[in-house]
């Protein structure tokens, strides 16, 4: 009888089926970005279990124990990942929007399940291990792949939320639109009726959307929308009544009509929040809505405003230590010293901007011109004086630092004339109340005279009211005060003049109870809005001179200080479990891009083994058909160092390895950026070698990469932050960017390889790598807003409920009693 095993297919035909089932990962390139906090919390259990695979040790699995444990779990994950779009291919079948995709995606976590059950089964028998770098390749693509593909199948469910949700919008739309059109009060009460229940369904539905984002600026513009639409509710039923009652009342019209241009720009907002991230099938849901404008006015670059248009120049300026002054870097100087000439001219502008201030902000734009000319003079010096310049010159040096200096003090020029026009305006706001009780006497005593003289008086107010918080967008760095600042500017913009508008109607009619319900209306709102300001400018006010919120929630980091830029000590933290569930997947993410780096890294050993044995054998006495590489050199050590450095920092999202606290974490953060800036400068040289043709451009496209990904890790790091949950935050984007960077590294790596095998490079030597110095709210589930699918993934999760019988299927949860340094698992293996 034949053994059963020798009819499994042996593992190099594993790794090509692997390959083949990951080809569509290889033509998106990146796992799909989760935008949602419940498709985030769905996906953990798997990230977890993925987790403990590929933190299986490289050497052969000694015990029994252990091999049944690692089969076990291939087989879990395969039972539950068939489970799992069971349902995806029935949320499919029920939305023929989504169909085809659903099936795409679960096509290919089937087949990556499979394809992990098989390299588990292997790995578990005494003839094999997972020791070699092909098998450890197939192992990461295959988990790359099914994390890959659930995240699709999760993203295209949640895009079902989406389209019910635009469906409750475009009901209030529809609803808006035949208020507009009404002509008695018969109808205009029955179709108030119908909008006032559809509304209360869209808060609803966008209130359980705005608690699920993760982005703080999606969220807060679906916030300003929500805020915007309950303000204006009471102001369209009170305008309509007005309209319909004095038909012939241009002012009462005009009233009325920007209330409901105020109404449908914020359902347009939603809409646009609502659609952004989520998958192709939700963008021709509304053809009817152009959100071009939309998308311009809310999400402005960075640079359009002056903290921003400051923090592009001081990037370019720090780039210039890498990629020196060439004629692009000059350009782009250029126009990033322009565009910070532009942006300051609200503040110069401002009528309530002293003339001190004035002054000093005139005189530091044009030190930080001449700081910027003589940058570029001292990049074109040090060109003329080296031919092939690697490294800034001292002159270069004191130029960067000058403008970095001068950069520095002119943004806390524009902080200071802030504060002082938040504490200008704090100390008029308790006379708004009599403004607007002088138009409304002058309204009601139809005093023409009276009513312009109190009008200009209100209506300078609300110039300042505005002006101020366009300043502060441009100093604050929050993404939420940003997007609150613009949506109380614009609030302002249109709400301050209706109620002189509205004051107007009362003047045409003094004794009717419309009209003066009407203004009282108008009023109460301006009275809110103006609260809503005052926190706001409080709370930017706070944020430019670094004091913490009062309403932050985060006790798991740091309570005081700036990290790089306190005299007090920081805490020493650690993320909780839930801090690590958040960051679970961008975490697994970079440790399947570092399982791919260091597999790279193995193949030059692989290579130089055969090497040696090819200079060996005899009948080749002379190695000519051997590459010269050396696994030695300095692009295997920096990649290495840089392997094992974002290995600790992800071990630390999972509460494990030697970095303990939040800033050990931003430290080895700025060791991992150095020492990709040394083997950029190394790859860089190593290029020179390379001949030209397709190998060259695609190793100089990857590596031109490296000083932009160096930049961002370390302006994140040196990012001061306020707050516990500012500091989370920071964790979290140190940690997304380390993996991008080291996305970039790993192609660099893999390209350099095959330069160096087939044109026979030898790349120099390098030991003066010191390696010591590197080392150093409950969220709604999808299930619940999609509650006739039971979308989960218990086969796979930890605390989840197991099958009462059948080893299979509680096989998924066999590593989860005991953790590893490795990331977890069977102690055993």
């Amino acid at each position: 009888m034949a053994d059963p095993e020798l009819d499994e297919p042996p593992l190099p035909a594993i790794i090509e089926s692997v390959i083949e089932t990951s080809s569509l990962l290889e033509q998106r390139k990146t796992i799909p970005e989760v935008t949602t906090k419940s498709v985030e919390k769905t996906l953990l259990p798997l990230v977890n279990q993925i987790a403990s695979l590929v933190s299986i040790p490289d050497r052969p699995i000694q015990t029994e124990k252990g091999r049944r444990a690692v089969s076990r779990v291939g087989r879990g994950v395969r039972i539950a990942v068939d489970r799992f779009v069971s349902v995806g291919e029935a949320i499919g079948d029920d939305n023929p929007d989504v169909r085809h995709d659903m099936f795409d995606a679960c096509r290919e976590a089937r087949a990556a399940g499979a394809a992990i059950e098989k390299l588990c089964s292997d790995m578990s028998s005494s003839r094999n291990s997972m020791s070699g770098p092909n098998e450890r390749s197939a192992l990461v693509r295959s988990a790359r792949c099914l994390l890959s593909a659930v995240t699709q199948v999760l993203l295209l469910a949640d895009a079902i939320v989406v389209k019910q949700l635009l469906s409750v919008k475009d009901k209030v739309s529809s609803s808006l639109s035949r208020l507009a059109g009404v002509t008695n009060f018969t109808e205009f009460v029955k179709a108030f009726g119908l909008f006032g229940s559809e509304m209360v369904d869209l808060a609803h539905a966008t209130g359980d959307r705005q608690n699920d984002m993760k982005d703080e600026r999606r969220r807060s513009q679906m916030a300003a929308a929500r805020t915007t639409l309950e303000r204006s509710t009471l102001m369209l039923l009170t305008g309509s009544k007005t309209c319909l009652r004095h038909p012939d009342c241009n002012s009462a019209r005009e009233n009325r009509d920007a209330v409901f241009c105020q109404m449908r720009r914020a359902i347009d907002l939603i809409h646009y929040v609502v659609q952004e991230g989520v998958l192709g099938v939700v963008d021709g849901m509304n053809s009817k809505t152009n959100l071009h404008q939309i998308a311009k006015e809310e999400d402005w670059d960075a640079t359009a405003t002056a903290s921003g248009a400051l923090q592009q120049l001081d990037d370019i300026v720090e780039m210039t230590r890498l990629t020196l002054v060439g004629t692009p870097c000059q350009d782009r100087l250029n126009e990033a010293v322009e565009a910070v000439s532009e942006r300051t001219q609200d503040f110069t502008d401002s009528a309530y901007t002293s003339h001190e201030h004035r002054e000093s902000i005139l005189c530091l734009c044009d030190r930080l011109r001449s700081a910027v000319e003589q940058l570029l003079r001292a990049g074109i010096n040090m060109e003329r004086q080296q031919n092939e310049p690697t490294s800034p010159s001292e002159e270069l040096e004191l130029s960067i630092r000058n403008v970095l200096d001068t950069s520095r003090d002119l943004r806390l020029e524009l902080q200071k004339t802030s504060l002082d026009q938040v504490s200008d305006l704090l100390k008029l706001f308790k006379d708004s109340s009599d403004l607007i009780a002088s138009v409304k006497n002058a309204a009601m005593a139809v005093d023409s005279d009276r009513l312009e003289e109190a009008s200009m008086w209100f209506q300078e107010h609300v110039d300042h009211v505005q002006e101020v918080c366009k300043i502060l967008r441009h100093v604050v760095t929050n993404d939420g005060l940003q997007v609150a600042s613009k949506s109380a500017e614009e609030s302002c913009r249109i709400l301050g003049p209706q109620i002189l508008v509205a004051a107007q109607t009362s003047l045409r009619y003094p004794n009717s109870k419309v009209a003066k319900e009407n203004f009282e209306v108008f009023s109460d709102g301006w009275q809110t809005l103006l609260s809503e300001v005052e926190e706001i400018i409080k709370e930017s006010a706070d944020f430019i001179r670094g004091r913490a919120p009062e309403k932050q929630v985060y006790m798991s980091l740091p309570r005081p200080g700036k990290h790089g830029t306190t005299t007090k000590p920081l805490r020493a933290s650690k993320l909780d479990e839930q801090e690590q569930a958040k960051i679970a997947k961008s975490s697994l993410e970079m440790k399947l891009t570092t399982s791919e780096l260091q597999a790279e890294t193995d193949r030059w050993s692989e290579q130089v083994q055969q090497t040696a044995q090819s200079a060996d054998n005899p009948s080749n006495p002379d190695g000519d058909d051997a590459p010269a590489i050396d696994e030695n050199n300095d692009i295997v050590k920096r990649a290495r160092n840089m392997s094992s450095m974002a290995l600790s920092m992800y071990q630390f999202t999972r509460g494990e390895g030697t970095l303990k606290t939040t800033q050990d974490l931003f430290t080895q953060a700025e060791y991992f950026a150095e020492e990709a800036n040394r083997l950029y400068k190394v790859v860089r040289q190593f290029s020179y070698q390379v001949p030209g043709g397709p190998l060259k451009k695609e190793l100089l496209d990857n590596v031109d990469k490296i000083p932009t990904y160096v930049q961002q890790v370390q302006f994140t790091v040196k990012n001061p932050t306020v707050g516990k949950a500012a500091t989370f935050t920071k964790v979290d984007h140190v940690i997304s960017e380390t993996k991008s960077l080291m996305d970039v590294v790993s192609r660099v790596v893999t390209i350099c390889f095959d330069c160096a095998a087939k044109y026979t490079i030898c790349i120099p030597e390098n030991n003066e790598v010191d390696e010591s110095s590197i080392q150093v709210t409950p969220v709604v589930p999808i299930q619940a807003r999609l509650s006739k699918y039971n979308l989960d993934f218990r086969g796979l999760s930890p605390n989840g409920r197991s099958p009462a019988r059948g080893e299979d299927e509680s096989a998924a949860a066999s590593l989860d009693g005991a953790k590893s340094s490795g990331g977890g698992g069977d102690p055993n293996i």
